[in-house]
């Protein structure tokens, strides 16, 4: 039976991560119909929900009250999404303005089904944030009549439904003309209900695992290979400064006292209110991929172009990545001149365009990302010179400017470079203190000693200045963004960061050996978000985003990632160190309660913030199934009583580095390959 169990969780799995591919290549419409909706794949669900249930009873989980109620809440939110899909009613109504309907549209068969009510649509807006075009909310303003309770005007927006006789509304689209709105339709009587008493069983008793006197991860706390002292680490850290100096000609720049006098000057900038400077940063760091340009601050650089762009358009400040895109220029170094990318009035990136246009079928080519690439830094010059680049706020005092301190604080925030800095320190010293580690590891250091001990000390003060630093650059960005920073997966790392030192330093003193940890994966993660690869900009939040649930889903699976991260180091530095694997196993095992149910909170939230804001928990989103995958991977190391394997260290210590795949395909891979509704995460 135990065989037979691993083999039906193996294979759903294994079907899950499979079909997020299949729905990248063929669609959603095909994995619907041919994976998820299935009546084998539901089966396959209902099967290890079965072997579950008669596993409890065979083990007698009964005397173990926190274990039964665990197991048992996964089998009463599988319950909860089986009546959802066997009861479950989901469709769209369309409402035109000032036209009432009784009925709406099942969205699988497409019929019109009737409501034991009347909507009516007074009017649609779309809400933007002061000053600008980017949507803050879309706002339906509704009319609803029910035959025994009269008629009542409500609002129907994003995070805000509308409820009436067990059917719930929420907003969707709206018409181009902005005269007809689009809300999808949920009703589930019984499915909601008992799912959300899954997730509520399923928070209670994560708790009781975690508290119970008598559960394993107390007993590990108290276990005596994890009381002893530890590994201890020093650093030695030998900074150097980069001087950058102007090169080649003197450009025809702003002097600095006017050009530093730009800097305050408040713009409204990415749909919000900003200094100059973060403007000009931006457009600069953009073009170049640098904050300043051959030792000119951005307001010079961005007041030469508007001054002098007949002398600037011949400079080589354009960066191109492609060697490809380079070639077919007639590049000989990384940067372009604006004048290079043009041919009299012909568009020379047009013309590439046009040329490798459907070679790769519906997916960029790698020259095709280029092009776009440089066409947009291309377009950002044009835009400046035609005067839409720059927005100055209204005189009729429609946008309020911002405070002296909260200038102040942007430009503070723009000037100190907070990834660059913090990746460069802890990478160094993350590298030292863990080969010191290693060294140590082979008991040619003395664990005590005068010198010892003050090197430690250094240490662990260099981790409270690290993390001190990284909590001050975020906090000022929260201050200037006004709202915690978790909208993109530059502030999702910039969390990341933040936790792990966390983390790091509250895990100091019991196990000493955390701290080069700490460094490196806190590292990793600000090298990740200082390379680009993510939008450092601060924007406005998207309208689905602009909820309370943001904060709790993000930084729940955040803090679940970073513990994560530390249980795979553990389980390198434990096969570099075979003797202390026994050790090191049992640290893992003890953070894998807190990190997997971090995780599962984290998507059930999710999951409860997705039915509020588009009326169905589970999507079958690539992001969605990949955490649920990485949940049900780590979830295995639990039942080391019955999988002898797990007991053995060095097993548990490759299944712990191989399961951290998971994460990375889930945070990363997701965004980068497969894409869907949380890619603007990244």
């Amino acid at each position: 039976m135990k065989r037979f169990i691993l083999f039906i969780y193996g294979a759903l799995v294994v079907v899950l991560a499979v079909a997020t591919f299949v729905e990248q290549a063929r669609g959603t419409a095909f994995v619907g119909e041919h994976v998820y909706h299935t009546a084998w794949f539901c089966t396959l669900w209902g099967v290890l929900a079965a072997l579950t249930l008669v596993a409890c009873l065979r083990l007698r989980l009964w005397r173990r009250v926190p274990l039964l109620l665990l197991h048992g809440s996964f089998l009463v939110i599988l319950g909860g999404a089986f009546l959802t899909f066997m009861g479950g009613q989901q469709g769209v109504v369309h409402l035109e303005e000032g036209q009432a309907t009784d009925r709406f549209m099942l969205r699988d068969s497409g019929e019109l089904f009737p409501l034991p009510f009347t909507l009516r649509l007074d009017s649609f807006r779309v809400q933007c944030y002061p000053g600008t075009d980017a949507p803050e909310d879309y706002i339906s303003y509704v009319r609803l009549s029910v035959p025994s309770g009269g008629e009542r005007a409500t609002t129907v927006s994003m995070n805000r439904i509308l409820t009436c006789e067990g059917y719930r509304f929420y907003q969707s689209s709206y018409d181009p003309d902005g005269r007809g709105s689009w809300l999808s339709v949920n009703h589930d009587p019984w499915g909601i209900g008992v799912t959300y008493a899954g997730y509520a069983l399923l928070g209670l008793s994560m708790l009781w695992v975690l508290l119970g006197r008598g559960g394993e991860f107390r007993r590990l706390l108290r276990h005596p290979l994890l009381r002893k002292g530890g590994f201890l680490a020093v650093f030695l850290l030998l900074g150097t400064a980069v001087a950058v100096q102007a090169q080649g000609r003197k450009l025809p720049v702003l002097k600095q006292r006017q050009a530093d006098s730009l800097a305050a000057v408040q713009v409204i900038y990415h749909d919000r209110v900003t200094p100059f400077n973060t403007l000009a940063r931006d457009f600069v760091l953009k073009l170049t991929g640098r904050p300043t340009y051959k030792g000119l601050t951005p307001e010079q650089v961005v007041g030469g172009w508007l001054l002098h762009p007949e002398v600037w358009k011949d400079e080589p400040m354009i960066r191109i990545k492609s060697a490809a895109l380079r070639r077919r220029l007639g590049l000989e170094g990384d940067f372009a001149r604006l004048s290079d990318l043009f041919d009299g009035q012909t568009y020379r990136l047009q013309a590439y365009w046009d040329a490798s246009a459907g070679q790769a079928g519906d997916k960029l080519s790698p020259l095709e990302k280029a092009i776009v690439e440089t066409d947009e830094k291309v377009g950002l010059i044009l835009m400046l010179q035609n005067g839409t680049l720059i927005r100055p706020l209204p005189a009729n005092g429609s946008v309020a400017p911002l405070s002296d301190v909260k200038v102040r604080a942007e430009l503070l925030y723009n000037r100190i470079p907070f990834s660059q800095v913090l990746f460069m320190f802890n990478l160094t010293m993350g590298l030292l203190a863990f080969g010191l580690l290693l060294y140590k590891g082979t008991r040619r250091i003395p664990p005590a000693g005068r010198a010892f001990r003050a090197m430690e000390r250094v240490f662990t003060c260099a981790l409270w200045v690290a993390l001190l630093f990284q909590a001050a650059g975020y906090a000022l960005r929260w201050y200037i963004g006004g709202r915690i920073p978790l909208g993109n997966g530059y502030e999702t790392m910039q969390f990341l960061a933040l936790a792990t030192l966390l983390l790091s330093g509250l895990f100091r003193r019991r196990f000493p050996f955390t701290l080069p940890f700490g460094f490196l994966l806190s590292g990793f993660a600000l090298l990740v978000s200082w390379l680009g690869q993510m939008n450092p900009q601060i924007t406005a939040l998207m309208p689905v985003l602009v909820s309370p649930w943001l904060s709790s889903h993000v930084s729940l699976i955040m803090m679940s990632y970073a513990l994560f991260a530390f249980m795979m180091l553990n389980g390198v530095l434990a096969l570099c160190l075979r003797r202390e694997a026994l050790r090191l196993m049992l640290l893992s095992r003890l953070l894998l309660y807190p990190a997997a149910f971090f995780l599962g909170a984290g998507i059930f939230l999710g999951a409860i913030w997705a039915n509020v804001s588009w009326g169905h928990y589970w999507a079958w989103d690539p992001k969605e199934v990949w955490a649920l995958v990485t949940f049900m991977v780590y979830g295995v190391a639990f039942h080391a009583r019955s999988l002898r394997c797990f007991r053995r260290p060095v097993f548990f210590h490759v299944y712990m580095i191989a399961a951290f795949l998971t994460v990375l395909m889930t945070y990363f891979g997701v965004n980068y390959v497969l894409g869907g509704m949380h890619s603007y995460a990244g």
